[in-house]
């Protein structure tokens, strides 16, 4: 098993999909499920951190190139006068 801070998002959301089917299918000892549920929270955290951080560099991106292209568009063009 990777550490989540080795993986990517996309990776670290499939083991994490994986494995809640384990989880899912009752098949666990009680010392294995404990196991799992403890890595599944661990590849939760790493992906909701990576999600937030995403979140973040779009809302800069909204920030520093879509609303001043838009308030750009909005004013009317010197030549056009």
């Amino acid at each position: 098993m990777s550490k989540p801070s080795e993986l990517d998002f996309e990776k670290a959301l499939a083991e994490l999909e994986k494995i809640v089917a384990r989880m899912e299918s009752g098949e666990l000892s009680l010392e294995q499920a404990l196991a799992t549920h403890r890595r599944g929270l661990e590849l939760a955290r790493f992906c909701q951190q990576k999600l937030e951080a995403a979140q973040q560099q779009v809302k800069v991106l909204e920030g520093e190139v879509l609303k001043p292209l838009a308030a750009a568009a909005a004013e009317p063009d010197e030549d056009s006068r």
